[in-house]
């Protein structure tokens, strides 16, 4: 049996820095890092909903984001499917 990969704080961002930017398809970005195209959408779908937390001062309690409720200007791209439900 081979043990589970624990990746780092920062390559999950990274990795999920580079879904969003959607330069790159989910299939491309798996192989290129050796990790499940699933697991980049939960990494991706994990920051989006915590980014305003950056933003947030101490001891205040951050509001949470929907992918919904994400702009996605000028790519003329859509949210992912299991959004897009919500959406309609």
């Amino acid at each position: 049996m081979t043990k589970r990969k624990n990746h780092s704080p920062d390559f999950k961002a990274k990795v999920a820095l580079e879904a969003i930017r959607e330069e790159m398809a989910m299939a491309e970005l798996s192989k290129k890092y050796g990790v499940h195209p699933t697991q980049i959408g939960t990494w991706k779908r994990a920051v989006i909903e915590n980014m305003s937390t950056a933003f947030t001062r101490r001891g205040s309690i951050p509001e949470q984001v929907s992918i919904a409720d994400v702009d996605f200007p000028q790519t003329g791209l859509k949210p992912p499917a299991s959004s897009r439900s919500a959406l309609a």
